[in-house]
């Protein structure tokens, strides 16, 4: 039994032993509390003290190295993500979001959407911050450098991983990418073309130019006001087997709406959302353009000229100005079990979809709406003030965006503000300038390189409308990027757009391709490519909100990375730009995979040889749908059927892999209506049907009239 004993109680030692020395040896290279003042020298000396205060292995989503830190005396922080020291390609991705917000909003995302996940699985670590601190939607926080959030703040984090990197794989050299969309793709253009030796090249995607805000929301919003009635039969003129003409039923008015968006560049096809688009990013300018502008909305309603000072009938029935008073302040928590407010989630917040959303202050304690003594009458509201009349706060004014009878949904409010208003404390709702801001877009017309703004303009070119004493849209651009785009950059760019973008019009993308080849001439294609996804919306999220419509572009978007990754690394050329024209605002590629080129697979699908098919209860219905992938694009790798339209895809089954592919189906139809037939597709550049990384999707529809 004693020696037992004594061989277990060596064992034990042996065992405790070699744990402390492993634990040592870990320690020992543990990269906290280091100084790293002395290794790290960076241009901007705000960023001259860099520190580490997490080192640790994690396991999921994948197994990985997390480091994070910032920089003493700022509040700019980061969080690193390194692959195993046998899996490093050498190079870094680096996410920029649309807004500063926070350096950990990519943790917690699976699938497609993990960016984290896809980097580290590629042999690439990952980057992300919070931009210098989280953006301040009240106003309230005025930063004092604005390019630290535009792009100082990202370089300096960028430039601090490479001494990491190279202290963790001893590696000389680390190449450098950013990606960001929306207002993230200013930022990544303000970052490539303000910087030198951070970055090797970027992918901007769904990218906004100088003059789209506020103008790609105010024409929207006024098509939305007018036309809310009028978007069925708008959208079924749209579809497959529709008459092809959206004006036809529409009057004057409502022709004039649809046309005005539609040639500053809002894709029709994209108006099925009319009912959940809302105002969008909208909501977090509007405040900052009414202050920037206060003649603007006092001239929109007194002076000739301006849409309000002879309003149409449907202007004056739209327009709210109600006093009451407050009740009482309604919680975040209260808003969320009304249906007041969504949840957004951290992943929701680092989106080009969802960045903009700010739901104020939500720990409880203050309101995030108000419940008002009176029901408001029933207009259609897309968006208003609340002017406090009476009370602490009395002269305020708040944002409004949305009555819901009588509840009140705030945008963002400083805290200092909110606290003071209490029940009995006079308001008014007016939306007056809200109403105004929707027809912004008229006197802010810019330069002639802006063709779209040309139905605004007599025929010598002259404004039809009064303008502004300054554009408001380079205002912004700056105030994300640090300073206006201007294509001129060292590395290379493979920038993204998306078809269906209601956001960010597609033919802004062009823009930016025009200053590209106005700096590098014969020589752009050396640097630059400029890839159009069909069918595919503004938000960077896999999950759509209608699939049997719209796809992903998420994996076209990590493809770009690769293909540029490989283009700077080892001289590889991506695929060609997609070949597009641009006609009255809207960007119109080819048909066929082999001239439209890009990346993306084309797939037409047909229901009894046609677009449209009349069938009776019980017959079959035969599908057919051709696929083609560009040439030396990859392969075709998975077919999906939703054949009763109703979201639910059924996978193909065995099919050959190929560039061109021809599948075929069969469905009866139980009960009469009218159906739409959906096949969905994607690609992948090796064929590999079991990643759920780059791969590249399309779909198409069918109308089946069930009799």
């Amino acid at each position: 039994m004693l020696k037992l004993v004594v061989q277990n109680w060596g064992i034990g030692m042996l065992i405790l032993i070699s744990t402390l020395f492993i634990i040592s040896k870990s320690n020992a290279q543990s990269l906290v509390h280091d100084d790293y003042a002395e290794v790290f020298v960076y241009q901007d000396t705000v960023f001259k003290s860099p520190f580490i205060d997490i080192d640790e292995w994690r396991d999921t989503p994948v197994r990985h190295r997390y480091v994070h830190g910032g920089f003493e005396g700022t509040e700019t922080r980061f969080s690193f993500y390194f692959p195993s020291k046998e899996d490093y390609a050498g190079h870094f991705f680096q996410y920029i979001t649309p807004f500063p917000d926070n350096e950990n909003l990519s943790q917690g995302a699976s699938g497609e959407d993990d960016k984290i996940g896809f980097s580290v699985s590629h042999g690439a670590y990952f980057i992300e911050t919070n931009g210098g601190g989280r953006f301040d939607f009240t106003g309230q926080k005025k930063a004092s450098d604005p390019l630290i959030g535009a792009y100082k703040a990202n370089a300096a984090a960028a430039q601090f991983s490479k001494i990491i990197a190279n202290r963790i794989f001893d590696t000389p050299h680390t190449y450098g990418y950013a990606f960001g969309g929306s207002g993230g793709a200013y930022r990544t253009i303000g970052a490539i073309e303000n910087t030198e030796g951070v970055w090797d090249g970027v992918v901007p995607y769904v990218v906004g130019s100088p003059m789209a805000i506020p103008s790609v929301f105010s024409v929207r919003m006024h098509a939305m006001r007018i036309l809310n009635d009028k978007f069925p039969q708008i959208i079924d003129a749209l579809e497959p087997g529709g008459s092809g003409d959206m004006y036809a039923g529409l009057n004057e008015e409502e022709q004039a709406a649809l046309m005005e968006a539609t040639k500053m560049g809002f894709p029709p096809k994209s108006w099925f959302g009319y009912k959940t688009m809302g105002v969008h990013g909208f909501r977090a300018i509007y405040q900052g353009m009414t202050s920037a502008d206060k003649d603007y909305f006092q001239n929109f309603w007194t002076e000739e000229g301006y849409y309000g000072f002879n309003p149409p009938a449907s202007l004056l029935k739209a327009r709210l100005q109600k006093l009451t008073r407050i009740k009482t302040g309604i919680s975040y928590e209260e808003a969320l079990k009304d249906n007041l407010v969504e949840p957004t989630s951290d992943q929701e917040r680092g989106t080009a979809e969802a960045a903009w959303k700010s739901l104020g202050d939500v720990d409880g304690s203050l309101p995030v709406a108000f419940q008002l003594e009176d029901s408001m009458p029933n207009v259609n509201f897309l968006g208003g003030d609340l002017k406090i009349m009476t009370g602490a706060a009395a002269g305020k004014t708040l944002q409004l965006l949305s009555i819901e009878g009588d509840k009140a949904v705030l945008g963002a409010t400083a805290p200092q503000i909110l606290a003071q208003i209490k029940g009995g404390d006079e308001v008014q709702v007016d939306n007056s300038n809200f109403l105004a801001a929707q027809t912004y877009h008229r006197h802010q017309v810019p330069g002639k390189e802006y063709k779209v703004w040309n139905q605004f303009r007599n025929d010598k070119g002259e404004p039809l409308y009064p303008q502004g004493p300054f554009l408001l849209g380079p205002m912004y651009t700056r105030g994300a990027s640090g300073v206006l785009p201007n294509g001129k950059f060292k590395g290379k760019m493979i920038m993204l757009e998306s078809l269906w973008d209601r956001e960010a019009f597609p033919w802004q993308a062009d823009w930016y391709r025009t200053k590209v080849i106005e700096n590098l001439g014969d020589k752009a294609n050396d640097s630059f490519r400029l890839w159009y996804t069909d069918r595919a919306l503004h938000g960077d999220l896999s999950e759509q909100e209608d699939p049997t419509r719209t796809v992903s572009y998420v994996g076209t978007l990590q493809q770009a990375l690769l293909d540029l990754s490989a283009w700077v690394e080892k001289g590889i050329s991506p695929p060609n730009s997609t070949n597009y024209q641009i006609v009255d605002g809207q960007v119109i590629v080819p048909a066929s995979a082999e001239e439209r080129e890009g990346i993306q697979p084309t797939v037409v699908l047909k229901a009894n040889g046609s677009k449209k098919v009349i069938a009776r209860t019980g017959e079959k219905v035969n599908y057919s749908a051709e696929i083609k992938v560009p040439a030396g694009t990859g392969e075709v790798v998975s077919v999906e059927w939703d054949l009763d339209g109703d979201g639910t895809f059924e996978s193909q089954g065995q099919f050959k892999k190929e560039e061109e592919v021809t599948v075929k189906s069969k469905y009866s139809f139980a009960k009469p209506g009218t159906y739409f037939s959906v096949i969905r597709v994607a690609s992948q550049r090796n064929g590999n049907s079991k990643t759920v990384f780059t791969r590249i999707q399309n779909l198409d529809r069918v109308r089946v009239v069930v009799e």
